[in-house]
């Protein structure tokens, strides 16, 4: 079987106030072509197809129309992923026929997805995980052990514990499977989340729980069970997991760039050749690129000069390095770079200056307060101030989610 695994499209993200949505479309275009010419039997979406819980109407009619289109030719598995609304991605779900699957509900965890080969035989097993908030999910992934009150025992407040906890039910459904003789079927996991090693950018959501936002890749091993993880949530496309130990575990990436920090990811979605023996050979296919993304740093006239012909159709961060701000800086770089999307100006001494103390989106924004109450308070932050700086963040962060 082929399947072809993507993720973290954002329908309705913009990029420093640019509209993406032709940008998104194009990809779309590509997508459903790309499903025809491969003769794929099925799309795996590993969430946050939305940029947010209540998208724009644009966004929702984009969705439709590709939906529809990739469903004349093939299947499609879909998760929600920490952007998007569970309740309202899945509305309708129960209406939905074989050739399209939105998986966002706890009680499904272990209820796969059987995709047809060419002989109407089960080609492969695709268990799907919507995004697992810890605080939102741990009630209803509570097992069938009581404490010494009576009462069912929830997984602890952490993503690993929730993942685990899905995963038991995903493995109580399939290692029946394994042992039952017969021919293997392969089995795919879909799931939103991330796995310690993943390398991050700046443009994912914190989904922090506990000072923890990722889970252990042993959490998905078992060298009878799982064959391929089909992961989301982080933007750049890679592997991730310990070879030979953990099943094939990759990370789709998103199809566009949404922070500078990924200018140089080379966005793909994974091709992936399934057998009776696993996975067979995953072909990464590089997504359309709607600009090229990246910085120019100089001084004004360096900038006006001829070295940067090639950059001018280019989405740029500008920086401006003379020590006297230029008149008019704004207006003369947007006239020479028309597609500049930030444009900064630090002079020279100052960088030299700031070093290592500049903050930048990519920080954590916990280390990034405890150095600012250093830096106030002239001593470092103790635990227990750092713990109500803690808190407060995770409390705005579970807000942006239940949004």
């Amino acid at each position: 079987m082929r399947i072809l695994h993507t993720s973290d499209w954002h329908l309705g993200r913009t990029l420093h106030g640019v509209d993406l949505q032709e940008h998104h479309a194009t990809f779309l275009d590509h997508l459903v072509e790309l499903v025809r010419a491969e003769k794929v039997d099925a799309v795996l979406v590993a969430g946050d197809v939305y940029d947010r819980a209540v998208p724009p109407v644009a966004s929702v009619e984009l969705l439709s129309d590709a939906l529809t289109r990739l469903t004349e030719t093939t299947r499609v598995v879909l998760t929600p992923g920490n952007h998007d609304s569970a309740t309202r991605l899945g509305f309708g779900a129960g209406l939905f026929r074989d050739r399209l699957v939105v998986r966002s509900a706890v009680a499904d965890l272990g209820r796969p997805v059987a995709l047809p080969d060419v002989d109407g035989a089960t080609g492969a097993l695709v268990y799907a995980l919507p995004y697992l908030d810890p605080d939102m999910t741990r009630e209803a992934l509570a097992g069938p052990e009581r404490d010494e009150h009576g009462r069912q025992v929830r997984p602890a407040r952490s993503h690993e514990a929730v993942t685990a906890a899905a995963l038991r039910r995903v493995r109580a459904d399939l290692d029946p499977r394994r042992a039952g003789g017969g021919a293997r079927v392969p089995a795919v996991l879909l799931a939103h989340t991330f796995v310690t090693g993943g390398d991050a950018s700046e443009s994912e959501r914190d989904i922090r729980v506990g000072g923890v936002d990722q889970v252990p890749s042993g959490v998905f091993g078992d060298p009878s069970g799982l064959d391929y993880v089909a992961l989301g949530h982080l933007h750049g496309p890679q592997r991730v997991g310990r070879d030979g130990v953990d099943p094939v575990m990759r990370y789709a990436g998103s199809p566009l760039a949404f922070s500078f920090s990924e200018a140089r990811h080379h966005k793909s979605t994974a091709l992936v050749e399934l057998g009776p023996d696993g996975v067979r050979g995953t072909e990464l296919v590089p997504t359309p690129v709607a600009r090229r993304l990246g910085d120019v740093t100089g001084t004004l006239e360096q900038l006006l000069g001829r070295t940067f012909d090639d950059r001018t159709d280019d989405w740029l961060r500008v920086t401006v390095t003379d020590d006297v701000r230029p008149e008019q800086m704004w207006a003369r770089v947007a006239a020479r770079f028309p597609h500049a999307l930030v444009v900064q100006h630090v002079p020279a001494t100052l960088r030299e200056r700031a070093g290592a103390v500049a903050v930048t989106a990519a920080q954590d924004p916990l280390e990034v307060a405890a150095q600012f109450l250093l830096a106030a308070g002239g001593r470092p932050a103790e635990q227990a101030e750092l713990a109500v700086v803690r808190e407060a963040y995770e409390r705005v962060l579970a807000t942006e989610r239940s949004a």
